[in-house]
């Protein structure tokens, strides 16, 4: 992990811009974060194709959320994102799933598979080898959290790697088949945010994924609009969902 930038922000968040094997990625620590006082850490998923530079404000906003919880974050240039390699078959991928949406058909699995697993496939193991690297770190602590989307990759990584606690899913994307049978592998807490009119997302397809999830503790946070329409009271809501599994005494 090299560091390349870093910056003090408001409040005394730290941002460190860091390069990682052929990704880059921000890490944001709070200003108690020291050797003797590690944080809890969370990871923040962010929508596949827009890439880390179009979606800094958002990711920004976030990771400052978590900070006020005492919570360091982290985010990670997605596959294919920002000025990386397109993932192939993405774009053939993309066109399929817009051409059965707009012929008012829900789009086969065959389409969902070869536009989200290749995704999953490449990112996941990012995800792993960025965790290794910022766990390393002894301002870090051993209590980890998944954030956000791609849903499909949150659930990979929360079913593969025990180090993932918790995890606050956005239901924002369409789910593999594959997805559904990893995600009968979580026991963790999970918290699943679903935009019920959202219009990039297949409703009972993420009533399923939620129904699939074998957590004892699984809480489903549903409000009306479309995907961007999340009120800021939902993230609130995750934010003090973390606060409960992570460990911090603050919300």
């Amino acid at each position: 992990m090299h560091v390349i930038s870093e910056q003090m922000l408001d409040g005394g968040v730290l941002e460190h811009e860091f390069t990682l094997d052929d990704f880059s990625g921000i890490l944001w620590t709070p200003p108690e974060a020291s050797s003797s006082t590690p944080v809890p850490l969370i990871l923040i998923g962010q929508p596949g194709g827009f890439g880390i530079r179009r979606m800094y404000p958002r990711l920004l906003a976030r990771a400052l959320g978590a900070a006020a919880h005492g919570f360091a974050a982290v985010s990670i240039e997605s596959p294919g994102a920002g000025g990386r390699t397109p993932l192939p078959g993405a774009d053939q991928a993309r066109a399929d799933l817009r051409s059965a949406i707009t012929a008012g058909r829900r789009p086969s699995g065959d389409v969902i598979d070869r536009l989200i697993l290749p995704l999953v496939d490449q990112a996941v193991p990012e995800w792993q080898l960025a965790l290794d690297e910022v766990l390393d770190r002894p301002e870090i602590g051993e209590k980890v959290g998944f954030s956000g989307g791609v849903i499909a990759v949150g659930t990979r990584l929360a079913a593969i790697d025990s180090r993932i606690a918790a995890a606050g899913l956005f239901a924002g994307s369409y789910v593999p088949r594959l997805t559904m049978e990893e995600a009968r592998r979580i026991t963790i807490p999970v918290h699943v945010l679903l935009q019920w009119d959202d219009e990039g997302n297949d409703r009972a397809m993420a009533l399923d994924l939620f129904d699939a999830f074998a957590s004892t503790e699984k809480t489903l946070h549903a409000n009306m609009g479309g995907h961007t329409g999340v009120p800021q009271f939902a993230g609130e809501d995750a934010g003090r969902f973390f606060a409960r599994h992570l460990g911090s005494d603050v919300g």
